[in-house]
């Protein structure tokens, strides 16, 4: 097939990219500039230069295309309804990108008890209302077979050495700065998380069998912050991992990263991916990742 996708040179898009042209399809990525061109040209995805504001390129490219996966943004409404009016009609496959901190609470390190299953109702936090919104916008397609996938914690790495995912590699920064590995509160508020491999061969399963109108959380595992923390510490050398309250961590990282991504619980079951497409994740375990192969540098 011809595929477009955004966010070629990035962690998830990299990754995504790079497994669909081993299957063997022409890949063609949105990238932001010529060194990003030649970035991506090097795994064999051809690159397309533009921004995710440019609507007449991604309804052009979606057009021509017979599939497209949205992994540069979760959050961009115009590049999404730039896509679906390329694609409105076809049935041609439309994967987007989104996360499951859609269920995330604002915990600050306190557990939760909450399990979310792709079929569990939920309200969103105020913050994540828009993005909860664009998801249904998507699965609403006219005439898409359109598919939206959350991730989980992602971890491990991918296309590129500038390509990381979100939470570990924020956590780590802050430890190798400042010589101690931090959790907020407790530590005790929990995650799914996935593999970036296993992410990758999931989006190639979805675009080659997931029905129109399926959202399907992505995970193969779940720990403690807490217990992520005293991963890296011991991982980096340091010593004991230690508690920040919510106003530090929240000055260290930001709200949507300290509240959303590093504070929350967030703790989802993917079924459909396993009994419905046939995924079977070959990584299980954040902690072990990042005791034998998280960076130390």
């Amino acid at each position: 097939m011809r595929i477009f996708i955004t966010g070629a040179n990035g962690f998830i898009g990299g990754a995504v990219a790079s497994a669909l042209v081993a299957q063997g399809h022409a890949v063609r990525g949105l990238v932001r500039d010529e060194a990003k061109a030649r970035a991506v040209a090097e795994h064999g995805i051809e690159p397309v230069i533009g921004s995710l504001d440019a609507g007449e390129l991604l309804e052009a490219e979606a057009r021509a295309a017979d599939a497209v996966v949205n992994a540069a943004s979760s959050d961009h409404r115009g590049a999404v309804e730039a896509l679906i009016t390329g694609l409105a009609g076809s049935g041609k496959p439309l994967l987007h990108t989104s996360g499951s901190s859609i269920v995330a609470d604002e915990a600050m390190g306190e557990p939760s008890d909450r399990i979310f299953h792709e079929d569990t109702p939920f309200e969103p936090a105020p913050d994540k209302v828009a993005r909860v919104a664009l998801d249904s916008r998507v699965l609403g397609a006219p005439g898409v077979r359109a598919v939206v996938l959350c991730n989980t914690m992602i971890y491990g790495n991918a296309l590129g050495a500038a390509a990381e995912s979100v939470q570990v590699p924020a956590l780590a920064r802050q430890a190798r700065a400042s010589g101690v590995a931090r959790y907020i509160g407790r530590g005790q508020n929990r995650w799914s998380n996935v593999h970036i491999a296993d992410v990758a061969a999931l989006y190639v399963l979805a675009l080659e069998r997931a029905p129109a109108g399926t959202l399907m959380y992505v995970e193969s595992g779940e720990a403690a912050l807490g217990d992520v923390a005293r991963a890296i510490a011991a991982r980096l050398g340091l010593g004991a991992a230690r508690s920040w309250s919510p106003e530090e961590a929240v000055a260290e990282w930001g709200r949507e990263l300290a509240v959303f991504a590093l504070g929350s619980n967030s703790r989802v079951r993917g079924r459909f991916a396993v009994e419905q497409l046939g995924w079977r994740p070959r990584h299980r375990s954040i902690t072990d990742w990042i005791a034998s192969e998280l960076p130390r540098g």
